[in-house]
């Protein structure tokens, strides 16, 4: 979970939190803006992979409850899915993307961080998995 916060005059109170409110209800979502932020989320794994702290709190959110909120995986990786807004079964999408990568990239011995993601079993099956549900989606 992310939280923000900000400090603002009482007299512009309604005006800065109506233009705070507008980067969740209209974000500006440039490609170089989220690319940015795609790699920003990527450098933070990348340090967090180094720590003994941050690796024995994966641990525990591995051991949790999956149904829990702490369960999830607290930062991100470069997948992401362009979709129109209200696409469903995105989730369900993501987390056989997920699924896909720990199977057939991390648990590669050959692989290593950094390197681009050349391995034809996962290429197939992401391929399959995108394929299957663009036909429950669209039918096609």
């Amino acid at each position: 979970m992310t939280n923000y916060f900000f400090d603002v005059n009482t007299d512009c109170f309604e005006e800065a939190l109506d233009r705070f409110a507008q980067f969740f209800i209209k974000p500006l979502m440039s490609t170089n803006a989220t690319m940015r932020e795609i790699k920003a989320v990527d450098s933070e794994n990348q340090k967090n992979l180094l720590s003994d702290a941050w690796r024995m709190n994966q641990l525990q959110k591995h051991l949790s409850l999956e149904s829990h909120p702490y369960h999830k995986f607290s930062i991100g990786t470069k997948f992401f899915v362009v979709c129109e807004p209200g696409t469903q079964h995105m989730e369900a999408l993501l987390k056989v993307v997920y699924e896909l990568y720990t199977d057939y990239v991390l648990k590669n011995p050959f692989y290593e961080m950094e390197m681009p993601i050349r391995f034809e079993l996962f290429d197939i099956n992401l391929t399959q998995a995108v394929q299957k549900d663009r036909v429950a989606l669209l039918g096609r």
